[in-house]
């Protein structure tokens, strides 16, 4: 993480912002494509080594306009929960660390097509069922149920679920998904998800975990018990919003705002949608 905050500071600025918005809008001229194009369009923009080897470089990028699934009702629907899920964590991770995880997916996709080509030797083409988008968007869930487990979302507008039952559900099926593939599709399934990998397994403090640490947290935890005896435990956060604390239920969870200047902690209800605070120059 401190090598994400030099990164941050150094080249923050060119960050893209609303980058989910700019993913749909490319699979938006992809459907256009696949309703007025030519069928044999799309073979023209699969990520094949073989081609960009031989002068076809324009590949290494027009692979993403392909839509993961066909044009349909439940797509749509797919497409504006992906970009409401990839905008609540650019606004809760930041512009530069959103960028950093969906464009390091893009290329470990890219790098993991170039492995297999290597490893047949060359001479193979892979169409764009083995190699597209659709893991990677589905990196974007797995990364939004990691960050809130708890929180409620309308599955198909009417079914209350919460994150991280709906992450499980997706990891049991990218594990099947993964043991019914033959070593190549394990590969490509591997190279899509790398960033989810990286992103949340080797960038995690695991000292949080330690003996030592979670000693230290029930000492605190006996000890903010004890503080008032008549009134119990004392609330170690607040909603800057509605006032709400942990105290008011178990499923409350509270982050802080990285656009807003001072220390401001919202709970899930309000982080996306409160007014940025500001300093005064």
């Amino acid at each position: 993480m401190n090598f994400l905050n030099k990164m941050e500071r150094k080249f923050g600025r060119y960050a893209i912002h609303n980058l989910s918005a700019y993913i749909i809008a490319l699979y938006v001229a992809g459907y256009l494509l696949y309703f007025f194009a030519p069928a044999s369009i799309f073979s023209y923009l699969t990520l094949e080594p073989y081609y960009i080897l031989h002068g076809q470089i324009w590949r290494l990028v027009t692979w993403i306009l392909i839509p993961p699934e066909s044009p349909g009702i439940f797509t749509i629907i797919m497409l504006f929960f992906y970009y409401s899920l990839g905008n609540s964590l650019e606004q809760t991770w930041g512009a530069f660390r959103y960028n950093v995880y969906i464009f390091m997916g893009m290329i470990s996709t890219v790098l993991g097509a170039f492995l297999l080509y290597a490893i047949f030797g060359g001479n193979v083409l892979f169409g764009n069922a083995l190699f597209s988008t659709y893991y990677i968007n589905m990196s974007i869930f797995l990364a939004f149920a990691v960050s809130y487990p708890n929180m409620q979302v309308m599955l198909y507008f009417f079914i209350p679920i919460k994150m991280k039952w709906m992450g499980i559900l997706y990891g049991f099926f990218i594990v099947y998904s993964f043991v019914k593939s033959s070593w190549v599709g394990k590969v490509a399934i591997i190279a899509s998800l790398l960033n989810f990998i990286v992103f949340f397994l080797m960038t995690r403090d695991y000292r949080r975990v330690s003996p030592k640490e979670i000693r230290r947290k029930q000492d605190f935890k006996r000890q903010m018990d004890t503080a008032k005896p008549g009134n119990g435990r004392q609330p170690m956060h607040k909603c800057a919003v509605c006032g709400r604390t942990e105290l008011d239920g178990d499923d409350l969870e509270f982050r802080y705002c990285s656009k807003c200047d001072g220390n401001y902690e919202y709970c899930q209800d309000h982080l996306f949608t409160h007014q940025h605070v500001h300093k005064k120059q």
